[in-house]
């Protein structure tokens, strides 16, 4: 007896690797974080037969995209690092680790602890990156590359 995962995305023949909207190119993403992130409404219309695509590109108001539809950021639950560069913004979801805390860290010459306590975590197996995450992968590539920028720009 085989068991369906209602959650793996469905290969079309039609999928588009680029944004319809900006023609960025789009990473794969998992039907879970699209369940796990949409709004109702926005749910309400999902295939779950079709594969989708996230959108990074931060001029663009597409988050997710498949060959029939897109995602917008009004059609997810929560705001999108990517795309909001509000302090508040989550940069780790499963944490609660925001720019304003990476920030806080930078100062205080304690920036290392916040990836260093993902990591732990991760290792210990709490991440829920492909549910919590809008890009539906491990946030600390963004936390990394954030906390550089933040390193820079106190240096400038």
């Amino acid at each position: 007896m085989s068991t369906l995962d209602c959650c793996a995305p469905k290969p079309s023949l039609t999928f588009s690797t680029t944004c319809p909207a900006c023609g960025t190119s789009g990473k794969t993403v998992k039907l879970v974080t699209l369940k796990a992130l949409l709004t109702p409404v926005a749910l309400a219309t999902l295939d779950p037969d079709e594969a989708y695509r996230f959108c990074p590109d931060a001029t663009c108001d597409v988050v997710y995209f498949g060959s029939k539809r897109v995602y917008r950021q009004a059609d997810v639950k929560v705001p999108v690092f990517q795309k909001n560069q509000d302090f508040r913004v989550p940069v780790c979801y499963c944490f609660g680790h925001t720019r304003a805390d990476l920030d806080t860290a930078t100062r205080n010459g304690q920036a290392d602890t916040i990836p260093s306590s993902i990591q732990a975590h991760i290792k210990a197996g709490r991440c829920g990156c492909e549910l919590n995450n809008p890009q539906g992968s491990c946030c600390l590539g963004n936390v990394n590359r954030t906390l550089s920028a933040l390193r820079e720009a106190s240096h400038a």
